[in-house]
């Protein structure tokens, strides 16, 4: 039923148009997941206003003063009362009836029809002045509307409903243009009748608006954020002041990327590289999504790429709306050209800053490092561009392009399968005896520890013709890059026999693989290895967190045994069968030692066996 009409500017009452009489308990519940989101939508309805006023004068259809354009909000504990008051544009009588009591209307969306023609700055206008209001009966069980329009002679308005579907519209008393929306808390939302509170809520939601806010008495908000700005006019300590502002307890950023699109889709914003070494981190500091100023949230997937969710920074875009919800996120064409262009603006940045200087950018690479190898796992296009400047670092600290180091070590690591064989160590220092035994044959080692490398080595397998990655205590080294060649091995078959007999014997366990191999005289006695395919499954799936068949699997280690070295000769000497025994534990247990493998018990036993030998 439409609103009764009254020429005579005497009260009124009717009932707002909707389609149902339930619309209330719908909204209280519905509307928006957080109650608190209704001061985020009053106070960027009264930026609106402010906004559509400024326009207004450009246009010159307003020629008054314009005078401090702000948005004030107050809070009376005692009176149980929050109200939002704006300078702006405000409304006559009528237009409360069309903009507040039909709610399919929006009062922003009307002005830009009007206005389309005079402006393209669209981004200015905030417009959820509709829908967005009535989100004050989340919180409220009486709101009222004091408002008085910009227009020549017009008269004030006051506008109540208790939260039914009936309201009163009556004349009132405002001297000056603008709108207070006045909010009667219900008991159940009194948490918001708190001055901490509600300067929380405005800290969110309102700190970089771009009309001042006031609160208690203070203007709470920055106006003019930096990435409303041109690069051009912003210095270095500029983008880092504005990342302590927003991050004050991180450390100072790496570099950072200034957004700046208005084709096909509008978008500003500015993104860092924070330090983060070696950790997967998406849950400490987020990138923050904005509307026109307005924070929206910082659950940023589909906007921005899942190898780029560990940068920090703002991203604004008008034309994501303010009540976004994931469905739309994932639908909508112009987050899809969002998405694609963060990734391909970041691959930019990395590519200027290799050419630029490549010392500075070794240098940063440790940190920037995971960003590169997770959107080489993730995105095809940003492979492309990630391929001439992801870096391959090894054991002596040495970095080196995917190109570089084929260069390099092609020569003496292709095997007589013409697969290029990188080896790679994961720890230093457990693994040092394999890396020393593989420098000493004038190879090469890389050091691929960071925590998504397991997945990047599959990746690069993928990506690059003939290349394999090993471990270097996968196999002996001459399995790991078999060039088809042998050595010869000083014990006969029989002998080697007898001594793979002895070592299983000994050791007796079923969760071991004992081979005789003849490997030259300085190698060790005995090396312990695991399996790359199986190491490496389990790796992934520790990575991934998940139970999988791998990584449930029990380990099967090889133990090989050289079959060139002095002691094993010794051992099949021993007529003693207890010191025989001695010697197999002895040896075997130094391998173990040699993998960090060697603990508890078994520990204890090898340092009273050393000391006993003393």
């Amino acid at each position: 039923m439409e609103a009764v009409q009254n020429e005579k500017g005497e009260s009124t009452r009717g009932q707002i148009s909707i389609h149902t009489e339930n619309i209330f308990p719908i909204i209280k519940k519905f509307l928006y997941s957080d109650h608190e989101i209704f001061l985020r939508e009053l106070v960027s309805n009264a930026v609106d206003a402010t906004q559509k006023l400024r326009q207004l004068a450009s246009f010159g259809e307003f020629s008054d003063e314009l005078g401090d354009l702000k948005v004030t909000v107050s809070l009376d504990e005692e009176a149980k009362t929050i109200t939002v008051s704006d300078n702006g544009i405000g409304m006559t009588a009528d237009e409360i009836k069309k903009y507040i009591n039909q709610i399919a209307f929006s009062g922003a969306s009307d002005f830009l029809e009007k206005y389309k023609d005079k402006t393209d700055d669209k981004g200015q206008i905030i417009g959820h002045f509709g829908l967005g209001f009535y989100s004050a009966f989340m919180v409220a069980e009486k709101v009222e509307i004091v408002t008085k329009s910009y227009r020549a002679n017009a008269e004030a308005a006051r506008w109540t409903c208790d939260g039914s579907t009936e309201y009163e519209l009556t004349p009132a008393e405002r001297a000056e243009r603008g709108t207070d929306i006045i909010l009667h808390i219900a008991p159940d939302s009194e948490e918001f009748l708190n001055k901490d509170r509600l300067r929380g809520i405005l800290d969110k939601y309102a700190r970089f608006l771009p009309v001042p806010i006031e609160f208690d008495g203070q203007v709470v908000n920055n106006t003019t954020p930096i990435w409303t700005k041109a690069p051009a006019d912003l210095t270095d300590e500029d983008y880092k002041t504005f990342y302590r502002e927003l991050y004050p307890m991180s450390e100072e950023p790496l570099f950072w990327i200034h957004l700046n699109v208005d084709y096909p889709f509008n978008l500003t914003g500015i993104l860092y590289f924070p330090r983060i070494k070696n950790e997967l981190r998406f849950q400490r500091e987020k990138i923050q999504l904005y509307s026109r100023q307005v924070f929206i949230t910082d659950e940023v997937k589909d906007v921005v790429p899942d190898f780029l969710m560990m940068l920090h920074g703002v991203i604004d875009s008008p034309d994501i709306p303010l009540n976004v919800s994931r469905s739309f996120l994932q639908a909508d064409a112009n987050v899809k050209k969002i998405n694609g262009y963060i990734t391909r603006k970041v691959a930019d940045k990395l590519n200027d800053l290799f050419n630029a200087d490549r010392k500075a950018f070794e240098e940063k690479f440790d940190d920037i490092g995971l960003f590169i190898k997770y959107g080489i796992l993730s995105d095809d296009k940003f492979w492309e561009k990630a391929k001439n400047f992801v870096l391959l670092k090894n054991t002596e600290g040495a970095y080196a392009t995917l190109d570089e180091y084929r260069e390099k070590v092609q020569a003496n690591q292709t095997d007589k399968n013409d697969s290029l064989i990188l080896l790679y160590t994961t720890d230093t220092k457990q693994q040092h005896a394999y890396i020393e035994s593989a420098t000493r044959r004038g190879y090469d080692v890389l050091l691929m520890d960071n925590v998504i490398d397991s997945h990047f080595i599959n990746a690069l397998e993928q990506k690059l013709e003939k290349v394999r990655f090993q471990r270097v205590d996968a196999d002996t080294l001459d399995k790991l890059i078999d060039k088809g060649l042998s050595n010869e091995s000083v014990l006969s078959e029989a002998d080697q026999t007898k001594l793979k007999e002895v070592f299983e014997q000994v050791l007796d366990n079923k969760m071991l693989h004992v081979s005789i191999e003849a490997q030259p005289t300085d190698e060790l006695p005995v090396t312990i290895t695991l399996p790359e395919f199986m190491r490496r499954m389990k790796d992934m799936s520790a990575l991934s967190g998940e139970q999988s068949f791998y990584g449930n699997l029990p380990l099967t280690y090889n133990v090989v045994v050289n079959a060139n070295h002095p002691i094993t000769s010794k051992i099949l000497a021993e007529a003693d069968a207890d010191a025989q025994k001695s010697l197999v534990k002895q040896i075997y247990d130094l391998a173990l030692l040699s993998q960090n493998m060697l603990t508890g018990a078994d520990l204890t036993a090898f340092v009273k066996r050393t000391v006993a030998t003393l």
